[in-house]
């Protein structure tokens, strides 16, 4: 019952999306559009090209992306599958189908990958973190060590850093880091007291200085721990996170090469950026169909040539970015 509630908290923040359309689109919630920020590139990122799939098997509400070795690997999650592109967009192969076992999803969500091109996917519904191989076929579960009850039973999104596969769970309302044998190092679930605690939180990432920023969606907020766990800072959109936070469903997060930080936020339809002392820097996007907008954006990667993934989940596409 917990599980369905949190779901249903999901689906009603999307219902009120749809109500708040129109508003959204002539008010645009009174935020204009910051150009003065620089990305790595020293300017606003330029749209290349979509990733949409082909004829047969277009994208239907695609959550989250990674790029893992040469392809972008994208949770298809109404199609209950992980569709593979090369960079180019062209698709190259798709695995998943519907169900409850090995190599099946009912909510695929999360992606990432490790050095050695392994996929993880996060399974909203069946709870579950499934590894595959760089060309999809299914290797294990993620197994949690020296554990008597699963600490997992909603895992959303997910990121691979220095060995290290970190988790956020809806249901449970936290932040989990193991290493990948599946060992526990460390258990984040409220920021800057014991009573401040997460609310749905949803995307994570890590920066180079091992800092973790987890969007805390119900609170609308991001929250950012250093690599010990200890609280340091919350970025709600104002200057010193002081007043009513301007994020309304805050999601996909990706950190650059110069610490910029970026951030989706899905109901107002941008894509933020941030210095490293939490100040908005950049704005784009907005609510629309065009090339430079997005309708519910959702998930967001960065690769190692500085290009920006977004998967604009209404819109039933990638956008890509250089």
């Amino acid at each position: 019952m917990k599980r369905r509630t949190a779901y249903i908290w999901m689906g009603t923040i999307v219902g009120l999306s749809v109500v708040l359309f129109a508003a959204i689109y002539f008010l645009n919630l009174g935020q204009e559009v910051d150009k003065a920020a620089n990305n790595v590139k020293g300017g606003e990122p330029n749209f290349s090209y979509f990733i949409q799939g082909d004829f047969k098997s277009p994208l239907d509400k695609p959550m989250d992306v990674s790029k893992i070795g040469e392809y972008v690997y994208v949770t298809d999650t109404n199609n209950k599958q992980v569709q593979v592109f090369d960079t180019s967009g062209t698709p190259i192969f798709k695995f998943g189908k519907e169900g409850e076992g090995e190599g099946e999803f009912k909510f695929p969500y999360g992606i990432t990958g490790d050095k050695d091109g392994n996929v993880y996917v996060a399974d909203l519904y069946n709870g579950k973190i499934s590894i595959f191989s760089k060309k999809g076929k299914f290797i294990k579960y993620f197994e949690e060590k020296d554990s008597t009850a699963p600490a997992i039973t909603s895992p959303a999104g997910l990121r691979i850093f220095d060995d290290k596969l970190y988790v956020t769970d809806i249901e449970s309302k936290k932040v989990i880091v193991f290493n990948l044998e599946g060992k526990k190092l460390l258990e984040i679930s409220s920021a800057s007291s014991k009573e401040d605690v997460f609310n749905a939180p949803n995307a994570i990432t890590i920066d180079d200085d091992e800092n973790i920023y987890i969007s805390d969606s119900g609170n609308l907020r991001v929250v950012v721990f250093d690599k010990k766990g200890k609280f340091t800072r919350i970025i709600n959109g104002n200057k010193d996170a002081k007043g009513e936070s301007k994020f309304v469903n805050p999601r996909g997060l990706a950190v650059d090469s110069k610490g910029t930080l970026y951030l989706i936020d899905n109901m107002t339809h941008f894509v933020y950026g941030f210095d490293k002392k939490g100040e908005q820097v950049y704005q784009f996007g907005g609510l629309g169909s065009e090339n430079d907008q997005f309708f519910l954006p959702n998930g967001l990667f960065i690769d190692e040539k500085s290009q920006f993934y977004i998967t604009d989940t209404f819109n039933q596409r990638v956008a890509v970015y250089f």
